[in-house]
């Protein structure tokens, strides 16, 4: 078996190795993506979920954070009730930052003088923490006038907020978008080389000599599904190599544990591609296919559009997107130093995808066979 199987996997490369336009398919696009998305891309923000640790109970406190909820930029505030609920919360993704109030915010403004705010922003998500910030303090300072105005005072006060932004501390874009990357051309490497493989065999007449060679169904499937993940590793490692030495993103996570995951990911898209492949008589329908999934399960990722923004009857439809678990994944390992066990629970539903996929290519693929 591992014989027969060797001898179709060494063959499966060759046919996209050997072939220009194959070669050109897995090495040009990927690098041009990674220039372009890397600096060119631009996020929009709203619906955004915001801490509040309030440490005041005067009354313009609580207008700060009534004020900001009413703004159209955030859809919920949550009232904090230490430090550690702060960090627990952005840990987790549910808020994209907090703002802190110090005990005499409303006291300072309404005599005039300055007071001072505390913002912490996630910084993973480097675009929306900027422009977050700006929204909190163009809020606050609005805050500051009015006191000052109901106070008589005539000079407004200023309104100073220093700003922390966790995990990407200079907000570098690429810091968020490089590790995005990984997992995007992936799915894009993954997805085409497998739905091109059982397509390309029909439309060159081999399919049939594939099916009377010694070779067993199982055996063909598995031959079918590694070499995509081989070279869908490859992708990963060089980008991997690309965010860190090119770009500078640092990698605090386990690399082991991203590999892993990796692996499972490509075989949940495998599972799609070959599926897409066992449908499609000739590579043109093949790529057609492939795009078709693509481009939704890029838009229902959360990777161009946060998954918070989409309607809430769209939202559960992103829970079978691959995609989506391993960007956590990878966002993780670089930015945050991902717990083992994170990475485990985002892995688990990566698992079931990747059995639904082979299951369903498998089933379609023996009934084409008949």
């Amino acid at each position: 078996m591992w014989t027969r199987l060797k001898a179709l996997i060494v063959k499966e490369l060759l046919a996209v190795l050997r072939d220009p336009k194959s070669r050109t398919i897995i090495i040009v696009p990927p690098l041009v993506q990674l220039l372009v998305f890397s600096y060119a891309a631009t996020l929009e923000v709203k619906n955004v979920d915001l801490l509040a640790l309030n440490h005041d109970s005067g009354h313009w406190s609580q207008e700060l954070i009534e004020r900001i909820e009413g703004a159209p930029t955030f859809r919920h505030v949550t009232i904090a009730e230490s430090e550690a609920q702060v960090r627990r919360t952005i840990d987790m993704h549910q808020a994209i930052g907090a703002i802190v109030i110090g005990p005499t915010f409303s006291r300072d403004i309404a005599s005039g003088a300055g007071a001072d705010l505390q913002v912490v922003l996630d910084g993973r998500r480097s675009n929306a923490a900027q422009i977050v910030g700006g929204y909190l303090s163009a809020i606050a300072q609005g805050v500051a006038q009015d006191a000052a105005a109901a106070s008589g005072v005539r000079t407004p006060p200023q309104v100073t907020i220093a700003a922390r932004n966790w995990f990407n501390p200079n907000l570098t874009y690429q810091w968020f978008l490089v590790p995005n990357l990984i997992a995007l051309i992936a799915l894009l490497i993954g997805l085409l080389v497998t739905a091109l493989s059982v397509a390309r065999e029909r439309e060159l007449g081999t399919f049939d000599q594939l099916m009377v060679s010694p070779l067993r169904v199982h055996e063909v499937l598995i031959g079918k599904v590694l070499p995509p993940i081989l070279i869908g590793l490859f992708h990963i490692t060089l980008y991997v190599l690309a965010a860190v030495f090119m770009f500078h993103v640092p990698l605090r996570g386990p690399l082991p544990m991203l590999y892993v995951a990796g692996i499972i990911y490509l075989a949940a898209v495998a599972g799609v591609g070959l599926f897409i492949s066992s449908l499609s008589m000739t590579q043109q329908q093949a790529i057609l296919g492939a795009f078709l999934f693509l481009v939704p399960a890029t838009l229902l990722s959360g990777f161009a559009t946060p998954i918070e923004n989409m309607p809430t009857w769209l939202q559960p439809a992103t829970a079978i997107n691959p995609l989506r678990y391993f960007l956590v994944i990878v966002r993780g390992v670089f930015l945050r130093d991902m717990s083992i066990g994170e990475i485990l629970s985002q892995t688990l539903p990566l698992v079931l995808i990747a059995l639904a996929t082979l299951t369903a290519a498998t089933w379609l693929f023996r009934r084409r066979m008949e």
